[in-house]
């Protein structure tokens, strides 16, 4: 069964920024790598919910669902906790409500806005393709991994 996740990107064009978390010591996967708020979608749950939800458990931000445009897709073979697979929607939103604050500490080491000219280097692979496709407004929208190429 393949695990449907969603990410968020939080861009502040004006400001020329975005919100990114870095991975704490107690989390299952990438730790002390940086990336963007996401996590995984409950039963009978829209994908959309999913990432308003997630945002503010992580981050204290607030967006609405409509105010969301999915900008990329990242498919994987299988993941730490996706055996069978998962399926990241990648959303972006450029509308907010809140302050910014590192409402999971157990899970993560920071929240912050990063400079979108300077993106950490230690950064989880397929979310920062994502978000680097999204910021080139011409990258690609889908990302694979960990599939057999064909002969």
């Amino acid at each position: 069964m393949t695990l449907l996740v969603a990410a968020v990107i939080v861009h502040d064009r004006a400001a020329g920024r975005v919100v990114l978390l870095q991975r704490g010591e107690n989390a299952r996967f990438a730790r002390g790598r940086w990336d963007l708020p996401v996590g995984k979608n409950e039963p009978g749950e829209p994908v959309t919910e999913t990432a308003v939800r997630e945002l503010y458990e992580e981050t204290g931000l607030t967006v609405q669902p409509e105010a969301l445009e999915v900008v990329h897709l990242i498919h994987a073979a299988r993941g730490v906790e996706a055996p069978g697979g998962f399926l990241t929607v990648v959303f972006v939103a450029h509308e907010w409500t809140g302050e910014l604050e590192n409402r999971e500490p157990h899970k993560h080491a920071q929240v912050r806005w990063a400079d979108t000219g300077s993106l950490p280097e230690d950064f989880v692979e397929g979310n920062a393709g994502a978000l680097r496709g999204h910021l080139a407004a011409d990258g690609p929208r889908l990302s694979l991994y960990g599939w057999a190429q064909p002969a």
